[in-house]
C-alpha cells in the first residue's frame, strides 16, 4: 500500500498562479506543488509580451477596464474586471517583492519608471515587460523563492490523475475537495496527495488543436479533472487563436508576440498589401479575434500558406534590443526581421473558458480553488485582452491565498482515502493507439472547431469525439496509466466540452464565429455557457 503525502495546501501546476499562491500560503502551512514536467515547463515561462497593469500617471483604471470590456464582446463580468484591474498595482508589487525585474527607463512625463509597451486592444501603453521574455523572468524569480522555502515541497514529473473528494453520509455528490491521485511518471506509481485545500493552476488546453503556440503540457488536465469531479466549467467555446505564430517547418509553436505589432509592425499579404484596415478601425492593433479571422480570410481568399508581419521600418538596433529572443530565433531560421517580413499564421493560444470560480478563486466544489488559464473568472468574456492573463492569474492567486489561509485551520480532517487500485490492468504494448487518437482529435478540432465554425462541422466533430471517447475509456480502464494516456483522456474531455459549448451558442461573439449565425444575439446569449457533468449545456448569468 502506498503512503499518502499529506500537506495543508496542494498546488497542481507550477506557473505564475501556482507559484505565487504557494509562496503566499507557505507562511501558514506545508505546501506540496505537483507539476507534470520540469517545474519551469509552463505557459508562463513562454509568455513573451508582458503583464498589463495601470502604473503610469497618464493611464487610468477606467481606461483599462473599458479596453477589457470592449475586447470581451459583452461577456465580461464588469465587477470582476474592476476587481482585477484595481488590484493590478498590488499584484505588480508582489512580483517585485519576489525579485522579478521589469525593463525600466528614465522617468517619463508621468513619472513612471517602467518601459511600458502597447499591444492590440489597449488604448494606452501599460504592458510591463522584461524585453520579450517576461514570462521566463517571472518563472525564474518565483522558482528561486520556491526552491529555497522550507515549507514547500516540489514534485516534478508527477501527473495529477483525478481529484479526491469527500462525501457526506448518504450522498453521492462530492461534499468537498481533499487532494488528488498523482502518478509518479518515473516510478509508475500512483500516490494520494491529501490536503484540505487544493489549487488548480494547470494552465490551458491548446494542445487540443493541431496548431498551437502552447507548450506540450497544455492538455487541459485541470479543467477535465474538475469537470469529472462535478465542478462547473464555463465558456469553453471561446478559444483564442493568436494571430501571429511563426510559420516555418522547423519552428514548433514559436509565438511572435503581440508587442511586435504594438511597436508598429504591419500585417501584409503575399502581394505586400497592408490589409487590416479593411477589417477593423484599429487596423493592426485590433483585438486578437478580429486579427485572427482577418488572416484566416486572407489565406482562404489567396490560397497562400501565410501572411507576413513587417517591422522593417524600425532600426535593426531597436529590434535586437526590444525583441532579442524573437529576432534571434527568426535569424536561426534564416529570417532577418529588420530586412523582411516574418511569415506568420494563427494558432490556438489561450482558453478563455475554464473552471468557473468566484471572487475568491473558489470553484463550486468547496475547497477547490483555481487560478490562471485553467479558470473562468469572468475577466476575459468572449475574448481576452492581450497581457491580461498574467495579471488575472496573479490577482486571483492572491485572492485564493487570502481565503485559503483564513479557512484552512477551520476545516475538518480529510479522513481515510483508499489507495489507488490498478485492478486487472496490464502494461500496454500498443501505444500507437494513443498517438493515433491524439492526432485524430487535434486534426478534426482544427478543421471543424477552429477559427470559423458551422453547425454541420460541429456536429461532425461531436460524432467523432463520442466514438473516440468510447475507445479511450476502454483503453484507460484496461491498461496501466501513463502520462500520454492521461493527457489523451483529458484532451478528449476538453474537446467534448468545447464542442458542446460551441453547439449551444447560436450566435457569433468574440472568439466564437459560426457562419450559420454570423450576428451577435444579446437577447438570448449575453450569458455564460455552463457545463456540468450529467447536466445539459445551459446559459447562465455571470457569477460574482
Amino acid at each position: 500500500m502506498d503512503q499518502p503525502f499529506e500537506s495543508d495546501f496542494l498546488v497542481i501546476g507550477s506557473g505564475i498562479a501556482g507559484l505565487h499562491f504557494a509562496l503566499r500560503v507557505a507562511e501558514r502551512g506545508r505546501v506540496a506543488i505537483v507539476t507534470k514536467k520540469h517545474a519551469a515547463e509552463t505557459a508562463t515561462n513562454y509568455a513573451q509580451g508582458g503583464i498589463a497593469a495601470v502604473v503610469d500617471g497618464e493611464d487610468s483604471f477606467e481606461a483599462h477596464i473599458e479596453d477589457t470590456l470592449y475586447a470581451g464582446a459583452g461577456l465580461c463580468n464588469e465587477e470582476v474586471v474592476r476587481f482585477v484591474v484595481e488590484n493590478g498595482p498590488r499584484a505588480i508589487e508582489g512580483l517585485l517583492k519576489w525579485g522579478v525585474e521589469f525593463d525600466r527607463t528614465s522617468a517619463n512625463s508621468s513619472g513612471s519608471p517602467y518601459d511600458l509597451g502597447r499591444e492590440g486592444g489597449h488604448s494606452q501603453r501599460r504592458i510591463l515587460h522584461h524585453r520579450d521574455a517576461t514570462g521566463h523572468e517571472i518563472e525564474r524569480a518565483l522558482l528561486a523563492r520556491i526552491e529555497a522555502h522550507p515549507n514547500i515541497t516540489l514534485f516534478e514529473n508527477h501527473c495529477a490523475v483525478d481529484l479526491l473528494t469527500a462525501h457526506r453520509a448518504g450522498r453521492t455528490e462530492p461534499d468537498r475537495a481533499i487532494g488528488a491521485y498523482v502518478l509518479d511518471a518515473a516510478q509508475g506509481n500512483v500516490t494520494r496527495f491529501i490536503a484540505p485545500i487544493t489549487l488548480l493552476a494547470t494552465g490551458g488546453a491548446g494542445k487540443v488543436y493541431l496548431y498551437t503556440s502552447n507548450p506540450d503540457i497544455a492538455s487541459g488536465d485541470g479543467m477535465a479533472m474538475a469537470y469529472r469531479a462535478g465542478a462547473s466549467v464555463a465558456n469553453m467555446e471561446f478559444m483564442q487563436f493568436h494571430p501571429t505564430c511563426l510559420f516555418h517547418p522547423e519552428a514548433k509553436s514559436f509565438l511572435i508576440s503581440e508587442a511586435v505589432r504594438g511597436e508598429g509592425a504591419t500585417l501584409r499579404n503575399a502581394d505586400g498589401e497592408s490589409f487590416m484596415t479593411r477589417y477593423h478601425e484599429m487596423g493592426d492593433l485590433a483585438p486578437r479575434d478580429v486579427v485572427a479571422r482577418a488572416i484566416d480570410s486572407e489565406l482562404k481568399q489567396s490560397g497562400e500558406d501565410c501572411v507576413y508581419l513587417d517591422i522593417t521600418h524600425q532600426q535593426s538596433s531597436f529590434i535586437r534590443e526590444r525583441f532579442p529572443t524573437i529576432s534571434q530565433r527568426c535569424l536561426e531560421y534564416g529570417i532577418d526581421m529588420a530586412q523582411e517580413g516574418v511569415p506568420v499564421v494563427p494558432a490556438a493560444h489561450y482558453c478563455c473558458g475554464g473552471v468557473r470560480t468566484n471572487l475568491q478563486g473558489e470553484t463550486d466544489l468547496p475547497n477547490l480553488f483555481a487560478a490562471g488559464e485553467v479558470s473562468c473568472t469572468g475577466v476575459h468574456g468572449a475574448n481576452r485582452l492581450a497581457s491580461n492573463s498574467l495579471l488575472e492569474a496573479l490577482v486571483f492567486a492572491d485572492a485564493a491565498a487570502d481565503e485559503a489561509v483564513r479557512r484552512v485551520s477551520q476545516l475538518p480532517p480529510c479522513g481515510e482515502i483508499q489507495s489507488w487500485q490498478h485492478g486487472d490492468t496490464i502494461e500496454s504494448n500498443d501505444a500507437v493507439v494513443i498517438t493515433q487518437n491524439w492526432d485524430e482529435i487535434r486534426r478534426f478540432m482544427w478543421n471543424y472547431v477552429g477559427i470559423v465554425r458551422t453547425d454541420r462541422r460541429l456536429q461532425r466533430a461531436a460524432r467523432r469525439i463520442d466514438l473516440l471517447q468510447e475507445e479511450i475509456n476502454h483503453y484507460y480502464w484496461n491498461f496501466r496509466i501513463t502520462p500520454p494516456l492521461l493527457e489523451l483522456r483529458n484532451l478528449a474531455t476538453i474537446s467534448d466540452l468545447i464542442i458542446q459549448a460551441a453547439l449551444h451558442r447560436k450566435e457569433s461573439r468574440g472568439l466564437h464565429y459560426n457562419l450559420d449565425y454570423p450576428e451577435r444575439n444579446d437577447s438570448d446569449f449575453r450569458r455564460e455557457t455552463l457545463l456540468q457533468r450529467g447536466v445539459p449545456p445551459r446559459s447562465a448569468p455571470a457569477q460574482n
